[in-house]
């Protein structure tokens, strides 16, 4: 039992940043394209800025989990590889 809620909790921790990127994602794109209306014609520097922050944070979080599990596994390339102390 304590091993499912285990995965359960690792997957969380995987999902959220995924979504926190996704919605980084959708908020520059409406920032984008909110110049382009006709009534406003001005872009949402804020509303860019803040889901810039939240792709790059949510990207790299999943991007530092991967390589972490793959260079501990030793699938990275040599020059990615730990150093021998």
């Amino acid at each position: 039992m304590m091993a499912a809620f285990a995965r359960f909790v690792a997957i969380l921790l995987l999902v959220i940043p995924g979504f926190a990127a996704t919605y980084g994602l959708i908020a520059m794109k409406d920032a984008i394209f909110a110049q382009f209306d006709g009534e406003h014609a001005s872009m949402p520097w804020g509303k860019f800025i803040v889901g810039f922050l939240l792709f790059v944070a949510g990207t790299g979080l999943i991007g530092g989990w991967i390589f972490y599990r793959d260079r501990k596994r030793n699938y990275v390339a040599p020059r990615f590889k730990q150093k021998k102390r």
